[in-house]
């Protein structure tokens, strides 16, 4: 109830009922010595409560508490069919996936066959009809293991640990190696940390974003890529910055949902789904990513870690940097 302020009067000022002798400093209680009217103001009190309305408002909390409780028993079942309706849906996208891939290899090895036996009778425009259909195949297969990818990517199934960065992103380097060898790819680093995270979804994210750098050089230029870390209040930032083509900022968002391209395949080839991927990992492990780019000047994607890792009130491995530079 709100607070109401009243004035009490008294005969007197009650607080002052007794003196201190001088001589010996004893408390003695004492007659009035004056009965002029005092006055004290009471704050923070409020009216009494009447016997209905405190039944009503103990009727209200059974109610307000009734309702908490159905609410709670029903997000209890929606967080169970959730969690069934995901567990489906991986088994469903890892399943269909390796099915698929088995016909795909079929139409794929048969094809190659045909040109290889009858590559003397077939004309130009039987062999180029062969190489569409290869390339059909193969970026079938692509997508088909980028779906695997992002179906095995959520929040339960990252394994926390002590990971040092520095280590993914050597192995993401390693897996890239014919790509940066092709291209003349420059890859420079800050000494990286030690942070709490899953370290194989940590090497994809930086193995598809450094790819996505080494993809989208501009022409006859050498690609140039700088990834650097810094240690926020809560959060570990992560810069992976390059001088390729750039993004029109209005694209900012499309890029990271599912399938969507700026490109024709021609152009760039891929499945369209890195950085959906990317956006995924790293929303798993509490964090945000985002690009800063202008068309034509290359392009920085950024992404932030916790330092806790997935529970912010969890004690992370911040003390132990390798102070190694690549």
């Amino acid at each position: 109830r709100p607070e109401v302020i009243q004035t009490v009067n008294w005969g007197g000022d009650p607080h002052h009922a007794y003196h201190i002798a001088e001589t010996d400093g004893n408390v003695r209680l004492c007659p009035r010595k004056s009965f002029e009217l005092w006055k004290e103001t009471v704050r923070l009190h409020s009216l009494p409560w009447k016997p209905v309305e405190t039944e009503a408002v103990t009727e209200l909390r059974k109610a307000i508490v009734n309702i908490v409780l159905r609410q709670a028993e029903e997000l209890a079942l929606l967080a169970t069919d959730l969690e069934r309706s995901n567990a489906e849906l991986k088994k469903f996208a890892y399943v269909a996936s390796h099915d698929l891939q088995e016909p795909l290899n079929q139409v794929a090895n048969y094809v190659q066959l045909l040109e290889m036996r009858y590559s003397e009778e077939l004309d130009d425009d039987a062999k180029e009809f062969i190489g569409f259909a290869v390339e059909g195949v193969n970026l079938m297969q692509t997508l088909i293991d980028d779906v695997l990818i992002y179906s095995k990517v959520d929040l339960l199934g990252i394994e926390w640990g002590l990971v040092a960065v520095e280590t993914a992103l050597n192995r993401s380097l390693s897996h890239l190696r014919g790509r940066i060898g092709e291209t003349g790819a420059i890859v420079t680093s800050d000494p990286m940390p030690t942070i709490v995270a899953d370290s194989t979804q940590l090497m994809q994210l930086f193995q598809n974003l450094i790819g996505n750098a080494i993809k989208f050089r501009k022409p006859n230029t050498l690609p140039e890529i700088y990834i650097s870390v810094d240690r926020q209040e809560d959060d570990w930032l992560f810069s992976i910055r390059d001088n390729g083509i750039g993004i029109d900022p209005q694209f900012f968002d499309r890029i990271f949902v599912i399938f969507q391209r700026l490109h024709t395949r021609d152009e760039y080839p891929g499945s369209g789904m890195g950085l959906t991927i990317c956006k995924k990992i790293v929303e798993c492990h509490r964090g945000k990513i985002w690009v800063e780019s202008e068309l034509g000047r290359g392009a920085t994607f950024s992404f932030t870690i916790p330092v806790s890792g997935g529970d912010r009130d969890r004690v992370s491995g911040r003390k132990n940097y390798p102070t190694s530079r690549r």
